[in-house]
């Protein structure tokens, strides 16, 4: 995969893992799909406010900015491992993207069933230009499908849903004991650097 590619691929999941800023203020659920050459990774996403589930396989993060605090739950062992999650760490959604020099809005589209506004975005990288499409939702800042200009790499959240998410999707579930971070606890604070 080129690294435009795979840095697409990355910030794309940044996207789902943080609160979605766009739509941070509103609570939402959906579901991420995230397709390269090497084939697709799908998932959930769950944003209550302040409040992030994210669901890759067998894997379920849940962010509490409320608590500061990021739980990796392990569903098959009935575990979880935390990590302090300081705001200040974590990108804010910009208006335009790390080394952004141009968007061209191209017109409005339908995507999932909803109205979309598409851009071309040309940013530089490592001094040479690459060129990606974004479909932002009209009244957010939010980008609810990502692809580079081939379309070989796309990050998409499907089936938006706007509206109250359960308390109980982010909460640590009953039964499962806090596992000794060790080295996995180093790189999830490097991750968060």
């Amino acid at each position: 995969m080129k690294k435009s590619g795979l840095l697409l691929l990355l910030s794309g999941f940044m996207l789902m893992i943080m609160s979605a800023a766009g739509l941070a203020s509103q609570e939402f659920s959906a579901d991420m799909v995230s397709t390269t050459k090497q084939g697709t990774v799908t998932g959930k996403i769950y944003v209550s406010k302040d409040k992030t589930r994210t669901e890759m396989g067998s894997s379920i993060s849940i962010s509490r900015m409320d608590k500061k605090v990021v739980w990796v739950l392990i569903p098959d062992k009935k575990m979880y491992m935390e990590n302090e999650l300081k705001p200040e760490q974590l990108p804010a959604m910009p208006e335009k993207m790390p080394g952004e020099v141009e968007r061209t809005l191209i017109g409005p589209e339908k995507l999932d069933g909803r109205n979309v506004v598409k851009y071309k975005v040309t940013y530089t990288e490592n001094k040479k230009k690459v060129v990606i499409w974004q479909w932002i939702l009209p009244d957010t800042s939010f980008p609810v499908k990502t692809a580079n200009e081939d379309g070989s790499v796309t990050t998409e959240f499907k089936n938006l849903k706007r509206s109250k998410q359960p308390d109980s999707l982010f909460e640590i579930p009953a039964g499962y004991q806090k596992m000794s971070m060790g080295g996995m606890g180093n790189m999830l604070k490097n991750m968060f650097k």
